[in-house]
């Protein structure tokens, strides 16, 4: 049942109660359902507004994405490679790693990128955090990285 149902349902059981409208209470009863009836009309027309705006707005949505597409085309392929079919920042490819902050006890994730310079700042603290990659494991199998004997 609608919102404007719901008052004509209210008008009809107001009237079917005999309330005499020249009363104070009649007058009182006759006023509420008025100003029910308007609110219901207004409030209908807000949905139909926002179905309207709903609709604009997917239109718009579907549009931008065609837009974007023929733009842009995959960029995915011709970022990370992986032929997964991912959106951009779908692609797991770009691992993180999670380092705990040694001086104020915060998570930080980096990735490759950020190691492979050598140090951060913590965005908390902004303490420098310096990694060192240097090979302990005799039997890691790189030849190249480490000065195993």
């Amino acid at each position: 049942m609608t919102i404007l149902e719901k008052v004509a349902y209210l008008r009809g059981l107001s009237e079917g109660l005999g309330i005499d409208e020249t009363s104070k209470e009649g007058r009182v009863f006759k006023a509420i359902i008025d100003v029910l009836d308007d609110i219901s009309l207004t409030v209908t027309d807000l949905e139909d507004d926002v179905a309207e705006l709903s609709d604009g707005l997917d239109e718009i949505d579907e549009d931008l994405g065609a837009l974007e597409e023929e733009f842009y085309g995959d960029e995915c392929d011709d970022e990370c490679g992986c032929d997964c079919g991912c959106e951009d920042e779908e692609c797991d490819d770009d691992e993180l790693y999670e380092v705990t902050c040694p001086a104020c006890g915060d998570s930080i994730y980096v990735n490759e990128e950020m190691l492979d310079e050598g140090f951060i700042n913590c965005p908390n603290c902004h303490e420098k955090l310096e990694f060192d990659f240097e090979c302990d494991d005799d039997d890691c199998g790189c030849d190249d990285c480490c000065d195993h004997e």
